[in-house]
């Protein structure tokens, strides 16, 4: 009998808990997920904002960060490395949960960095960090980028490949991350090939104006020139006018995010191939960071950790219609 009782009983359990399987129950993960991100607000600091990068970052930060309820603040330094550290010193003292960063050289916000997190505010770098590592960087392996580009250089101008061995580059700031660890990749590779001759090597601020003169300069005093690598797509749009002024087969590697733009250079020949690194991709990651950190709820500095960033090198012949994405429109 007690068998007997005891089947029923378990038969009327079960019963009952597939009555209510069938109607549904909560995800018990579900409202602590929404209450980590309800409420916190995210500072971004560019280095300026109104071109592809920046735009980019911001947009995609807003798509996955406000339907959780959090609010993106952006501080808009306009190219002012000065305004860039007073946003940050205000920063400090209204407290964000979290604090985008896009730094203009690797030396200016580094004890500024460190006194956001010694605020208990976490920071995220982006795409060109600085000499303090923060919670986490999201951007080129710049050092490998450098390498590949090097490699690239000796492949098309190499003599034994059929090439004058001489190649220029254009930096962007002397002082900017995306200058100085790039420069010590493509270093790493030119030390080993004495074949390629370095004959410019000048920084043009990323302004495309003095990109097109450094280039137009360049080319006249070598008109045998192999190649000219330039450290951003933006400002080697000058740099591609001033090769298409000297008629000659100059071959321009540039680099950024992959906006429209590149496409649409490769294709008509502006550019012969630049270094994408994908800026949806990259905001992707920054908002999956910052949603780990706001969740796990350690302390800020606790953690550093690194994101590199796929790179991609695109030429007319390689490109696809999803190689390259479309700035943002504002409504």
């Amino acid at each position: 009998m007690r068998r007997i009782l005891t089947g029923l009983l378990a038969a009327g359990l079960a019963a009952c808990a597939g009555s209510a399987l069938a109607q549904g129950i909560d995800d018990p993960t579900r409202a602590p997920y929404y209450d980590s991100f309800a409420g916190k607000r995210v500072a971004y600091i560019p280095v300026a904002m109104g071109f592809d990068l920046t735009e980019g970052w911001a947009a995609g930060l807003k798509e996955a960060l406000e339907p959780l309820g959090m609010s993106i603040d952006i501080r808009d330094p306009n190219w002012s490395t000065d305004a860039g550290a007073q946003a940050l010193t205000s920063l400090i003292t209204e407290k964000p949960d979290v604090i985008v960063v896009h730094n203009p050289d690797v030396q200016s916000y580094a004890r500024l960095l460190k006194r956001a997190e010694e605020a208990g505010i976490y920071v995220v770098q982006v795409n060109m960090r600085s000499a303090y590592s923060t919670d986490v960087f999201v951007g080129a392996d710049y050092v490998g980028m450098g390498e590949q580009i090097g490699q690239r250089m000796v492949d098309k101008c190499a003599p034994a490949n059929g090439g004058s061995g001489k190649v220029a580059i254009t930096q962007g700031v002397l002082t900017a991350a995306a200058s100085i660890y790039q420069m010590q990749g493509i270093t790493n590779v030119l030390s080993k090939h004495p074949e390629i001759q370095l004959v410019s090597n000048q920084a043009a601020d990323w302004d495309s104006t003095k990109a097109k003169n450094i280039a137009a300069t360049v080319i006249q005093q070598h008109p045998d020139l192999c190649m000219i690598t330039g450290f951003w797509d933006v400002m080697d749009v000058g740099t591609a006018a001033a090769i298409k002024e000297s008629g000659k087969p100059v071959y321009l590697l540039t680099q950024g995010g992959g906006n429209r733009m590149v496409c649409d250079g490769l294709a008509n020949g502006t550019y012969s191939e630049s270094v994408v690194y994908f800026v949806p991709g990259q905001a992707r990651d920054m908002a999956n960071m910052i949603k780990y950190l706001l969740q796990q709820k350690q302390p800020a500095g606790a953690t550093k950790t690194t994101l590199f960033t796929k790179l991609d090198f695109l030429t007319k012949d390689n490109m696809t219609a999803a190689s390259c994405w479309d700035m943002p429109t504002k409504g």
